[in-house]
């Protein structure tokens, strides 16, 4: 795979700031992976879940998304009940969940000061996203948590943001693949009660339905 088709690359720096970030991350906590996060799941998954970039705590201590944090939690729990992954929960990247049919990847691959990625930072990061989602088979669905991931997929996709608009369970034609938008399952979203349960539960609901189909 060419530069210019890479959807990952793990010692990627072309963010000055995110880079001297994990390198001070990494002074303090020396065990930690601090480095760009992989996708994981089969390349040639049906199912693509995009989040926005890894957590302090989580990913980025961990190396896989959404491991270690609260954020990942209820995301493995639904991702098992409706048949995408073989555990419910997920440890460490050694610890032989697997995902079934589902590839998880962040729009920003790498840990942001506060969780807050900058419009360059997400622009620079976002052909990494272009590249994934062009290899996606055909009919595929895409899970949008948050808009952040929204609008890094749109993007990506060359498509105008206006014609695409986020909103917790709406269903875009992407051309390629539908993309599926939800609130980030975050633990401000879910302890204040905009994510609850129920809600993340009907996109799963919703996803394993048109894959299905």
């Amino acid at each position: 795979m060419s530069e210019s088709e890479a959807i990952f690359d793990r010692s990627c720096r072309a963010c000055p700031r995110l880079a001297e970030f994990l390198d001070e991350v990494n002074g303090r906590y020396p065990d930690y992976y601090c480095r760009p996060v992989p996708p994981f799941g089969a390349a040639d998954a049906r199912f693509l879940i995009v989040g926005l970039a890894p957590g302090m705590h989580g990913a980025n201590r961990s190396g896989r998304p959404f491991t270690g944090d609260h954020a990942g939690i209820l995301l493995y729990q639904m991702l098992h009940k409706y048949g995408f992954s073989t555990r419910d929960h997920s440890e460490a990247v050694d610890d032989g969940l697997a995902l079934v049919d589902c590839r998880i990847t962040n729009a920003v691959k790498c840990l942001p000061p506060d969780n807050k990625p900058v419009g360059a930072e997400i622009n620079t990061c976002n052909a990494y996203l272009a590249n994934e989602l062009k290899a996606l088979p055909q009919d595929a669905v895409v899970m949008a948590l948050g808009g952040i991931a929204h609008r890094a997929i749109v993007k990506a996709m060359g498509l105008r943001q206006v014609e695409f608009k986020f909103g917790h369970a709406a269903l875009h034609d992407m051309g390629r693949f539908r993309m599926l938008d939800s609130y980030h399952c975050s633990r401000y979203n879910t302890n204040t009660g905009r994510l609850t349960e129920a809600m993340f539960d009907g996109i799963f609901a919703e996803a394993r339905e048109l894959l299905d189909k």
